[in-house]
């Protein structure tokens, strides 16, 4: 099953994601029937672990979850899937992280209405794990003077292992987790939040800030680019897609591409191209299963 046997920790968030699938967006203030409804596990870091394993490589999850019943709804999918659940953290009386997706048939797109009232993974858990044991940490920007530390203490102890950071969304502070990281994978949105309006630029004025990390940001249908350390800027057309059906998880896919692309010692021009190609294959198809 690992044919790459490589060993990869994911720090982050599971939720339960209702997908509701419309024909167009609906107007504020309506009713409008859904054509399809799934129940389903999300977030970030455990969709990016569910790719890595179809590509072969062994991931473990290391994140909170409740004790209620939509938490066997994660239990079972991450079981399917082989991911390691050894380093999760239990938090009894209190609810599993929701995502309500509206699902727009008619282009693809995805809008998110997100409930969360459980406790983010601590340093204090991360620190238990002996992280000798991995080839590549992958952290989820969020939590951030916890994850601030996480990062730290693995630069410092375990500086041999490939840190590599995602950074989605323009939290308070975030920029801190920047210097700590080896790769940072950007989203255009947390590019536009700076108002950056191109990729290539965007990474170009990031770089001057960090001068030590390997750069990489997803644009959405115009492709993607990537500015490693000590080299030129690169880029990567977007796969075209005749039916785009469902966008949800498309950013982690292309995450776990990179990172797997990289752990088996691909240059950054096959990484960044095979990335975008796997992503527009998500984006062709609905979930997560048989991607790889």
């Amino acid at each position: 099953m690992y044919k790459n046997n490589k060993r990869i920790l994911c720090v982050g968030i599971a939720t339960v994601d209702l997908v509701n699938e419309v024909d167009q967006f609906p107007v504020e203030d309506s009713e409008h029937r859904a054509l399809t409804q799934r129940i389903c596990r999300g977030g970030n870091a455990t969709n990016t672990l569910v790719v890595l394993q179809q590509l072969g490589h062994q991931c473990a999850w290391a994140g909170t979850l409740a004790d209620d019943a939509n938490a066997e709804i994660i239990l079972s999918d991450l079981t399917t899937h082989h991911v390691d659940l050894t380093h999760i953290k239990r938090i009894h009386n209190t609810t599993t992280p929701t995502s309500y997706v509206t699902l727009n048939r008619s282009t693809g797109s995805r809008t998110i209405v997100h409930y969360r009232d459980l406790a983010e993974y601590e340093f204090v858990d991360f620190q238990k794990i002996n992280l000798g044991q991995f080839q590549w940490l992958h952290f989820e920007g969020r939590n951030i003077s916890e994850t601030k530390k996480m990062l730290h203490y693995a630069k410092q102890h375990y500086g041999s292992i490939t840190r590599s950071l995602e950074v989605e969304k323009n939290r308070t502070d975030i920029e801190h987790l920047f210097p700590l990281a080896d790769i940072i994978l950007y989203s255009k949105n947390y590019a536009n939040s700076i108002a950056a309006t191109h990729a290539d630029r965007f990474l170009t004025y990031m770089r001057k800030k960090i001068p030590n990390a390997d750069l990489i940001c997803a644009w959405g249908e115009q492709g993607a680019f990537a500015l490693p350390k000590n080299s030129q800027l690169l880029y990567a057309p977007a796969t075209p897609i005749e039916n785009i059906v469902d966008t949800l998880g498309a950013g982690d896919t292309f995450n776990a591409a990179i990172i797997h692309q990289r752990l088996t010692h691909e240059d950054w021009q096959t990484a960044l191209n095979t990335a975008c190609q796997l992503a527009g294959k998500k984006c062709s198809q609905y979930g997560l299963n048989n991607i790889a």
